[in-house]
């Protein structure tokens, strides 16, 4: 397969998290659009790096993939705490966090 069509997958990708990102207010949907957006990262990388004939690109996925499991721990453990406390996962609706 060409790079070019990694390229655009991993372009797709990030552009659906992007606006899963932008566009909606829910947490949960947030943090899966980061870990999209991650996802596509790690798609990229790890094109460049069998193209490149260099483990550089995939070691660097592995980095990535632990940073994305230590955010959705993070994230998930700060979406229990808000819902705890706020009884909503909305964005719109918690106007206490805002400074």
């Amino acid at each position: 397969m060409p790079l070019q069509w990694y390229l655009y997958l991993a372009l797709a990708l990030f552009g659906v998290g992007l606006f899963g990102f932008v566009a909606r207010r829910n947490v949960i949907i947030m943090l899966l659009s980061i870990e999209i957006m991650l996802n596509a990262a790690n798609v990229a990388l790890a094109a460049f790096g069998t193209a490149m004939q260099d483990v550089a690109g995939h070691i660097v996925v592995f980095f990535v993939i632990a940073v994305a499991a230590a955010e959705a721990a993070i994230g998930l453990s700060l979406v229990v705490l808000l819902y705890k406390r706020f009884r909503e996962v909305h964005m719109d609706e918690v106007k206490m966090l805002k400074g």
